[in-house]
């Protein structure tokens, strides 16, 4: 049984050892920040870091990543203080968001090899497809986090998750169709 490290914990998964990595974190892991994108390598939705470096989990299985270890945008920053999350909210490189663990996780592993990347590092560091086209305002908050984690710039865009689903359910009111009861809260 394969073991290694997910998000600073041990892990042993009870799965085969040719089992792509993403399945195991999605699956065994319930880590779904990992998206599934096109199962092949070419989309860049399933990009973790291992071991610093960010790697395809589709493409590796969990005998590959033995004794590893494996962060998922999960792990990057639990409460979205990371530069990188900070400029993808505030040069609004987010659109439909499919991609943006793989985008973020991808930005992350450059920044911190080199924090003040030209147009030419990040195209060779960032092949993510993003199917809303969001390309310019991504290559934006790479330099922006960036410069941010150079000190040059502060970013405080994405609030840190802090409503229940019990405080959601209680602060929205209840559609109650015509013609029927309805339900006052006590």
């Amino acid at each position: 049984m394969p073991k290694l490290t997910v998000n600073e914990r041990p892990v042993e998964y009870r799965m085969d050892a040719d089992t792509p990595l993403l399945w195991a974190l999605r699956d065994a892991s319930n880590l779904t920040g990992t998206k599934y994108g096109c199962g092949n390598g070419d989309c860049g939705a399933c990009i973790v870091d291992i071991d610093g470096e960010a790697i395809r989990s589709c493409l590796v299985t969990l005998a590959e990543v033995e004794g590893r270890f494996v962060t998922t945008i999960e792990a990057l920053s639990r409460d979205r203080s990371h530069p990188v999350q900070q400029a993808f909210v505030a040069q609004q490189a987010v659109q439909c968001g499919y991609c943006t663990s793989g985008l973020i996780m991808a930005s992350a592993a450059l920044l911190r090899k080199n924090s003040n990347p030209s147009d030419a590092d990040i195209d060779a560091a960032i092949k993510n497809i993003c199917r809303c086209g969001t390309y310019p305002r991504v290559r934006e908050a790479i330099k922006r986090a960036g410069r941010a984690m150079r000190g040059r710039d502060r970013i405080s865009a994405a609030p840190p998750p802090g409503i229940t689903p019990e405080d959601a359910a209680k602060a929205v009111p209840a559609l109650v169709a015509p013609g029927s009861e309805t339900n006052t809260p006590e």
